[in-house]
């Protein structure tokens, strides 16, 4: 039986160091879709997710493609926190896996949420850059 691989992803960027409660840009970037979504992205092949808001998280991958994932109800405290994590049995990360919100003070597990489809899209050069 294969042991779960547990993924945390954290954003580093600018934002997210500021911590939560800080100043930031809340707004969702527009985006353009490209193609149909799919089921399930290549774990190892993210470079980066951007969590925009409650509800709307970007994945960035290695190959700079975008999937932008619109959480069926918003997620509470996703977008305050912009950290989250999952537990994995297979390198895919799936619509039907689901999220954990991950609190930085206090420390531990904040609302688990459930992913959706993965929308690949295009985004505004200046937006997709790491904040």
């Amino acid at each position: 039986m294969k042991t779960p691989m547990l993924a945390t992803i954290a954003l580093l960027g600018g934002l997210a160091l500021a911590g939560p409660g800080a100043a930031r840009d809340t707004t969702v970037p527009e985006a353009t879709p490209v193609g149909a979504p799919q089921s399930c992205i290549t774990r190892h092949r993210i470079a980066q997710s951007l969590v925009r808001s409650d509800s709307v998280i970007d994945f960035v991958m290695i190959d700079r493609k975008v999937y932008r994932v619109t959480l069926p109800q918003a997620c509470p405290g996703l977008g305050f926190q912009e950290r989250f994590g999952y537990t994995l049995s297979i390198d895919q990360l799936c619509s039907s896996d689901i999220i954990t919100v991950l609190y930085q003070d206090p420390v531990g597990p904040g609302a688990r949420c459930a992913l959706a489809p993965f929308q690949q899209v295009t985004l505004p050069p200046r937006v997709r850059r790491a904040r």
